[in-house]
């Protein structure tokens, strides 16, 4: 399946300069939508993953599926002033902002086995403050997975050392 197909790119948003990346219309698609959850299954299905943390707020909707589909916890990472209960935080640079992540501190165990779910790679920023979360908890990241790769601007440098898998990968703007 074509999943480039079935994703917009949307020039200048959220800022000039900015081509965003469009999931809706894949998801409004439910032969993708499923495809892209099948393929996830199919690469980290018996890795002996038992959480999934997704990143808000795309992350949520392919990582809740995910978790679902392997029967294991699901973990938000959630921005800033959403998570009502005793939490850690992780501030991190995005390609064009900079924003923090909170997690639960009782949400990952020490030893868990942790795979971290989000729509798209950029810069690698969103995914390290993740990875941080997780391994300051005790967990052990055990891999990340994205929809969409921009491979142009390098993320995969900064999560050296962990299993990254991508479906789609956009090489250049």
């Amino acid at each position: 399946m074509n999943l480039k197909e079935r994703i917009r790119t949307v020039p200048d948003f959220p800022k000039k300069g900015i081509m965003f990346r469009d999931i809706t219309p894949l998801l409004s698609d439910a032969a993708a939508f499923r495809y892209v959850i099948q393929q996830f299954l199919g690469h980290y299905k018996g890795k002996g993953i038992n959480v999934v943390a997704s990143a808000e707020s795309r992350g949520f909707i392919f990582g809740s599926v995910l978790a679902y589909e392997l029967g294991v916890a699901f973990v938000p990472l959630r921005k800033p002033g959403k998570l009502p209960y005793k939490k850690i935080r992780q501030e991190f640079q995005t390609e064009y902002s900079t924003d923090a992540f909170e997690i639960h501190e009782d949400a990952v165990k020490p030893g868990d086995n942790v795979l971290i779910v989000d729509d798209l790679i950029a810069t690698g920023g969103t995914c390290k403050a993740a990875a941080g979360l997780v391994e300051k908890l005790g967990g052990k990241v055990a891999g990340f997975a994205f929809l969409i790769e921009l491979s142009f601007l390098n993320g995969r440098k900064l999560l050296k050392g962990y299993d990254v898998f991508s479906l789609v990968d956009y090489d250049s703007e």
